[in-house]
């Protein structure tokens, strides 16, 4: 059983995260899609090598670097550029719904991949997922938020960074497996920036941002991206990845509320009910619900508290 404390860690990685997609949604209009992505990279791979070094861990990284490299285009370059694209045109709320995605991408590409087996319920897992993003998608179309092209194009944007973090994932589980997380992390993020400076640079706003821009971004790169990671991987090590990995059915619903809350963004029993169709996806995709002793009862528990968030929010809005 999960004590106060480690449920209060995943429920506060989850928020951390699910804040991102706010964050984003602040910053990316005023910096612009690649010098955002750039500034992020490059202020998290400056938070990240202390430590790093500090933890004497830069040999694994270096002994590793081209498949780190790899990560760093796949998990961190490609998504940052991706996710602030989308965040020109969709609200913070629904992206961080769509990014829920990422673990029917990562079953599937495993199955494709690696060779995973793909049990009738993880079938109906994805089936039941990719319904929830139709749902979700043609929603939004029709309520024509940010006219049906600009909406159309953002949701595939994060549906392609969702897909290229199952690509990353299921990379790294093959070929980083025996790598220090921090390791992959911070290698990931100092590819990234290799990456992206120039490009930010090439493509900065005329126009200075403001105060309020600079602010989500650091935040975005210190507290969702580093600190965030930190915390994760102290879960990781203590928990193990299966529950640790809890936390991510818990992002949508802070994006949602974040996103209703400081941007006042809608939310209604259509964007609930998506989300709950895809979380209920990934749960019988990932094996979240399958009743195994010690952990059925508390990975239930957490999308039944999601779904009564989601309930919750909105009869608020």
């Amino acid at each position: 059983m999960l004590d106060v404390y480690d449920l209060g860690r995943l429920v506060s990685v989850a928020a951390i995260w699910g804040a991102s997609y706010l964050f984003i949604r602040v910053g990316a209009p005023e910096f612009g899609v690649a010098a955002m992505a750039g500034v992020r990279a490059v202020t998290a791979t400056l938070l990240m090598l202390p430590l790093l070094l500090w933890r004497g861990q830069w040999r694994a990284l270096w002994a590793n670097w081209k498949p780190i490299a790899f990560v760093g285009l796949t998990n961190a370059a490609l998504p940052f550029l991706l996710f602030n694209f989308a965040a020109l045109s969709l609200p913070a709320g629904l992206s961080s719904i769509l990014s829920s995605t990422t673990p029917l991408f990562a079953a599937l590409i495993g199955a494709i991949w690696l060779g995973e087996t793909l049990s009738v319920q993880r079938m109906a897992g994805l089936c039941i997922g990719f319904g929830g993003v139709v749902l979700l998608v043609s929603g939004k179309l029709h309520l024509g938020v940010a006219g049906t092209a600009s909406t159309l194009a953002a949701a595939l944007a994060c549906l392609c960074a969702t897909l290229l973090y199952g690509v990353s994932g299921n990379f790294s589980k093959r070929f980083l497996s025996q790598v220090p997380p921090l390791a992959v992390a911070t290698g990931s993020q100092l590819f990234a920036a290799v990456l992206l400076v120039l490009p930010a640079m090439l493509l900065w706003p005329a126009h200075a941002p403001s105060a309020r821009a600079w602010g989500a971004v650091l935040a975005l790169s210190a507290l969702c991206t580093t600190f965030a990671y930190v915390l994760f991987f102290g879960l990781i090590a203590k928990l193990g990845a299966s529950r640790a990995m809890s936390a991510l059915f818990l992002i949508p619903a802070f994006g949602v509320l974040w996103g209703t809350l400081f941007l006042h963004e809608p939310f209604n029993w259509q964007m609930a009910g998506s989300c709950a169709v895809i979380l209920l996806g990934c749960a019988l995709t990932t094996g979240m619900l399958e009743r195994r002793p010690g952990r059925a009862a508390t990975r239930v528990h957490f999308i039944c508290e999601l779904m009564r968030l989601g309930a919750s929010m909105a009869r608020r809005v």
